[in-house]
């Protein structure tokens, strides 16, 4: 595996003069933290994002929802549990039912697993202390809307924060999820190898990332919005967003 200059290439593919700009929901609950950087990841590559409160009804029109990161509900019962029954979920699940692009990140990969959007839970992490520090990922599956701008044997250097981010499914649902290409990252040490020391959280198999049956639901531990430009110590997360923007394009 390989780690490239990510601004150079992305710069290299970037979407100059937009045609036409397509628009992403933020999905906001109480406690939501990073739906500021979600908006910030949408706009840096030249397309429209807005906030949808957590109690709205209606998604309206949207291309695309991001599900943000933060400690909805402060985290009580359960990350994600309390979240998981406010009005705009059933909104953002019946715009998953049709076919809609849905993307959560951190707090948003507990609520998506809590609403039954994806498989799995996510369990405090094995060493009980919050992890906060950049990772490295390995991409699984290139071919899914959410990794297919990544280049080949590409590691992307993203940060993580959280405490209850250790993924967990027993082995019929592992075996299921690789069977039908679900796992989408996983931990890997900065070359590129799936080992147990890269895993910050203690997840199965050191999955980071996976997506549903479907293949239009997916969702990551690590944060790709807060590493969208270099100034900030990584501009890797930007594969991911531009992964979803190519595949609305070709869908078009």
């Amino acid at each position: 595996m390989t780690q490239v200059d990510t601004e150079t290439e992305l710069s290299a593919i970037s979407d100059q003069g937009n045609a036409s700009k397509f628009s992403f929901g933020v999905l906001q609950f109480p406690g939501s933290n990073s739906d500021q950087d979600c908006v910030n990841a949408i706009e840096v590559l030249g397309h429209e994002a807005h906030y949808v409160w957590h109690k709205e009804e209606s998604l309206g029109h949207l291309d695309a929802v991001l599900v943000p990161g933060g400690f909805s509900y402060g985290d009580y019962l359960r990350a994600g549990a309390i979240a998981r029954f406010s009005p705009v979920m059933r909104a953002l699940a019946d715009f998953a039912g049709n076919g809609g692009l849905v993307l959560g990140v951190c707090n948003g990969f507990q609520i998506l697993c809590e609403a039954g959007l994806l498989p799995g839970a996510l369990i405090f992490n094995r060493s009980l202390q919050f992890r906060s520090e950049f990772v490295h990922l390995s991409t699984v599956n290139s071919d899914t809307p959410f990794t297919k701008a990544i280049p080949a044997d590409q590691l992307m250097r993203v940060p993580i924060a959280h405490g209850e981010g250790c993924y967990f499914a027993d082995g019929s649902t592992l075996n299921e999820m690789e069977s039908h290409g679900q796992i989408l990252w996983k931990y890997a040490t900065a070359q590129g190898d799936v080992e147990d020391h890269a895993n910050p959280n203690g997840s199965v198999h050191g999955i980071a990332g996976v997506c549903n049956k479907a293949g239009n639901v997916a969702a990551l531990m690590p944060h790709p919005e807060r590493a969208c430009q270099e100034a900030i110590g990584s501009a890797d997360g930007q594969w991911v967003f531009r992964s979803l923007i190519e595949h609305l394009k070709d869908a078009k």
